[in-house]
């Protein structure tokens, strides 16, 4: 049995939640979002939760069950509280800065790198070597996110490039004479 599945998801106070069908429909502060429930999955709402249960004892089922309870709680915390990513960038030179609906980042290539910025998502640099993603999706945070992170990813020597604020860089020794 799934240890997350079986867990009711709590609507939090000043949060509409509508269960229709296999849709999950949630409206909070924030704003709005919606999760299509996999068939496999049954979704009901009792009072003030969300009940997931599998349908059939199948492993697809079985899978789909803590996923779907995970992808609704998001949903709930993203219209509430929302999510957030800090990227931080090492290197001589190496800067960002936000320019209207585009991140413009200077990463050591011989031309600037303008990231358009997508809708549902505010990047804001507070220092020119640190960037923060935030929205109320958690899979589009992380997306732009890794996607930042992808455009010049921390090499293992000097460390330099584009990494999360929590991630630990296995550093090498560099060439003996």
């Amino acid at each position: 049995m799934s240890r997350i599945g079986k867990k009711p998801v709590v609507v939090p106070a000043g949060v509409t939640a509508k269960v229709d069908g296999q849709l999950v429909q949630v409206k909070g502060a924030k704003g709005q979002l919606e999760f299509l429930v996999p068939d496999d999955v049954s979704v009901a709402q009792q009072d003030n939760a969300i009940k997931v249960e599998p349908r059939d004892d199948s492993k697809r089922a079985r899978a789909l069950w803590g996923t779907s309870r995970a992808r609704i709680n998001n949903i709930l915390v993203g219209v509430t509280a929302g999510f957030e990513k800090k990227l931080e960038i090492t290197g001589v030179g190496y800067r960002a800065a936000v320019q209207g609906k585009t991140l413009q980042l200077a990463l050591g290539y011989s031309h600037d790198v303008n990231y358009p910025i997508p809708a549902g998502i505010a990047i804001v640099t507070p220092k020119p070597t640190e960037i923060t993603v935030s929205g109320m999706d958690k899979q589009q945070v992380g997306q732009v996110a890794a996607e930042i992170r992808a455009l010049r990813g921390p090499e293992p020597y000097k460390g330099k490039g584009v990494k999360y604020a929590n991630e630990f860089i296995f550093r090498k020794e560099g060439k003996k004479k």
